[in-house]
């Protein structure tokens, strides 16, 4: 793969600045950040008068932590435009998730955080490779989802020529990729594995394509998921990282020659990594929740925003910036099984080390008496269809879920196509536990 390491000019001076000046703009930007959420937010106005604290009491990044959280549940409280700092008519576009776990959670963008975004997701797309007049294909979902428009925009912002084909109708995603000749993809890292899917299937060969950047998000992916997109594209893959109640895509990306985690662009957005259960800040290095600070949002100001996500934050490389490590899971989406801790990438790179399956696969949980149960169910690929294929993938798989994970789990290998696809983000854990 070819070199696409940046050069140093082109980069925004904040990316190559010292520590020192990084945390100066983090504190003068912090201060005005909590002085416009406490003024203009009846919501924070609230909270922080009932912790007892005032913008004014921040006198050092470490101040920080006087300040209460804000949660999804905060949002959908306040449904729907209950935390906006702005009147209702500076609101240049919202953004909602599904609301498929109840209210969804309603973000509003004036024309500066609009701009903001795209700046951020522009500079994520140059770190990963991408360079003005690429192609850039985008196969995010757009609507009210922020990955397809935040893609978009932000590609614009750099100056690539944008195909915004968004999701599903596979065998057409990969006719334009064939006729269009795009040298980007930006893409949940499960849809690009339908992708791949589709050339094989149409007898293509995907290292033929003109793809040589994979931009991934919207959901935890492994470093054995990267070797293998990367071996079947010969592209380089690389992790952006972003939520909606934040801005969306584009807090953080990896950048393509180190590819040792992603870069927070810290001018914008401040992090910290808690315990989940204590909610006591950790120091750097450390296991724990991310938890994010607003520094320049206008319409939503976000204070201390819990993500549920755990990850570790460690020194820059590349940039200036700090690092957070690849998602390993959500706090909120652990699996406990009989007193083991679980998260589907764990599942993920023991399915990825068995070289009779394919990458889709899927958890399922039931419940028999007192006694939880896991089944994974994964799906072989077409020269392992066999019946002695699929019962070698099925004993290994359970065997290294075992030995590796620590827990005893069902395994079933379908024919391939048998484990449901996904247009955007993978629905990974199905739980059919009652209660």
């Amino acid at each position: 793969m070819t070199d696409l390491t940046p050069p140093r000019e082109i980069l925004d001076p904040i990316e190559v600045a010292s520590r020192d000046e990084i945390a100066a703009l983090q504190l003068e930007r912090m201060q005005r950040s909590l002085a416009h959420a406490y003024q203009n937010s009846p919501f924070y106005r609230a909270r922080f008068d009932a912790a007892g604290v005032h913008p004014s009491d921040l006198k050092s990044l470490a101040d920080l932590g006087k300040f209460p959280f804000t949660t999804k549940q905060d949002l959908r409280d306040t449904y729907p435009f209950g935390m906006f700092a702005v009147p209702r008519e500076r609101i240049a576009r919202l953004h909602a998730s599904s609301g498929t776990t109840g209210k969804p959670t309603v973000v509003g963008y004036t024309e500066g955080d609009l701009k903001v975004w795209s700046e951020v997701v522009a500079r994520s797309i140059r770190a990963s490779g991408g360079r003005r007049g690429d192609i850039c294909h985008v196969a995010y979902g757009y609507g009210l989802f922020t990955g397809g428009l935040g893609a978009h925009y932000g590609a614009e912002t750099l100056g690539c020529t944008v195909v915004p084909v968004s999701g599903g109708m596979t065998e057409r995603q990969v006719t334009l990729i064939t006729d269009f000749k795009p040298r980007i993809i930006m893409v949940t890292p499960s849809y690009l594995l339908s992708i791949l899917d589709e050339f094989r299937r149409q007898g293509r060969d995907p290292r033929e394509s003109s793809l040589e950047i994979g931009i991934f998000g919207a959901e935890p992916w492994t470093n054995a998921m990267r070797a293998e997109i990367e071996e079947a594209f010969g592209m380089h893959a690389v992790d952006i990282y972003g939520l909606s109640e934040i801005i969306g895509p584009g807090v953080a990306n990896e950048c393509v020659e180190t590819k040792d985690g992603l870069h927070i662009w810290e001018d914008h957005f401040y992090p910290e990594i808690i315990d989940p259960e204590t909610g006591a800040v950790l120091p750097d290095g450390e296991l724990g929740e991310l938890v994010f600070t607003t520094l320049t949002k206008e319409g939503l100001p976000i204070v201390r925003y819990r993500t549920r996500d755990l990850t570790r934050l460690l020194p820059g490389t590349a940039r200036s910036m700090r690092r957070m490590e690849k998602v390993t899971g959500r706090s909120d989406d652990m699996i406990i099984l009989r007193g083991v801790n679980v998260f589907p990438t764990q599942i993920e790179e023991q399915i990825l080390k068995c070289e009779g399956l394919a990458p889709h696969f899927q958890i399922e949980l039931t419940r028999a008496g007192r006694m939880d149960n896991m089944t994974v169910h994964a799906e072989a690929l077409p020269e392992a269809a066999t019946e002695d294929g699929q019962a070698a993938s099925r004993a290994a798989l359970a065997h290294h879920i075992k030995s590796v994970v620590g827990i005893s789990a069902e395994v079933q290998v379908h024919r391939p196509g048998g484990v449901a696809r996904s247009e955007g983000k993978a629905k990974r854990v199905v739980d059919n536990r009652e209660g």
